[in-house]
């Protein structure tokens, strides 16, 4: 066994990690996301699992719980309004602006997205001079012109967040291609990746998305829009990437296809192939067989037969 193999029971599913250092589920996903917490692919193929040694590295941290759990705080916007001293309204715009960004978001029993942003920088954007213009008094004009055409980048820039997580999971070209696909709907795919065999290998390796209600339901579609790249510009350059990721992938390793068919000229040479040659012997006359005369109905062999003898 490779030094690199950690074998089943050297590791532990990821409900167990979580447990055993003493996170929330929620907790432990932005641990494992922001690398505090390292992960490796289950030798079985069921998703990820903490080896043991990472998990006893962790515990041995200075500070441990506390120190981790507050490095995957996360809050929502009254929270991280009042850790900026700033108003819920101030702290909606600067997150639409894209100047603090969202890790993760969740839909409340209403179907409303809630946005979390990690505590840790929020503090630290606070705490930056040079974002003391936008922390108080009047917003710059050019912003305030880009918040009343509509302007969110908040799904957007978790999109390019949650995509630098996946990249960072895998090393495998078409693990990484498939997490750039993940982010484009089945159309765009298409039209990259125009060979079949070579998309349905990108669905082996594509990321699978965390739940929001059952499928097709109002709330699972809106998670799957937040989830999917919309603005022309952002899906114009992951396009660009997705085509390059799969170019490089299928240098290293083509995508796997069926065996091709045998054509219809090999297949009548095997059928009718000669006979191997015998020893010489004898000729013998080829028998043909006597074609059966057809049976004449009984009724009629027996009226003539009474008409000879009459």
């Amino acid at each position: 066994m490779s030094g690199n193999t950690i074998t089943q029971s050297a590791t532990s599913s990821l409900s167990r990690a979580a447990r055993e250092l003493e996170l929330k589920r929620r907790e432990f996903d932005l641990a494992v996301q922001l690398g505090c917490v390292r992960t490796v692919p289950d030798e079985g193929g069921g998703g990820r699992r903490v080896a043991r040694a990472e998990i006893d590295r962790v515990r041995s941290e200075d500070g441990f719980p506390e120190a981790l759990r507050e490095r995957v705080k996360a809050v929502g916007t009254t929270q991280g309004a009042a850790l900026m001293d700033v108003t819920t309204a101030r702290f909606t715009r600067l997150a639409r602006l894209g100047l603090v960004v969202p890790v993760t978001f969740y839909l409340n029993r209403y179907r409303a997205v809630v946005w979390l942003y990690l505590v840790e920088e929020l503090r630290q954007f606070a705490a930056d001079e040079r974002n003391a213009a936008v922390l108080s008094g009047r917003t710059p004009e050019g912003l305030r012109d880009q918040l009343e055409t509509g302007l969110d980048l908040r799904p957007r820039n978790w999109r390019g967040r949650h995509m630098g997580f996946l990249l960072r999971q895998t090393e495998d070209p078409w693990a990484r291609a498939a997490a750039v696909a993940s982010l484009l709907d089945a159309l765009q795919v298409a039209e990259i990746v125009r060979d079949p065999y070579e998309r349905a290998y990108l669905n082996r390796f594509r990321p699978e998305r965390a739940s929001h209600g059952t499928p097709d339901s109002p709330a699972a579609q809106l998670a799957s829009r937040i989830m999917t790249a919309e603005d022309p510009d952002e899906i114009s350059w992951l396009r660009a990437d997705l085509g390059q990721a799969v170019a490089e992938a299928r240098e290293l390793r083509p995508a796997p296809r069926p065996a091709p068919k045998a054509s219809p000229s090999e297949t009548s040479r095997l059928v009718l192939s000669p006979p191997v040659a015998s020893r010489p012997g004898p000729e013998v006359p080829e028998a043909r067989p006597v074609a059966e005369r057809p049976e004449r109905p009984r009724r009629l062999l027996g009226w003539l037969s009474r008409r000879r003898n009459a």
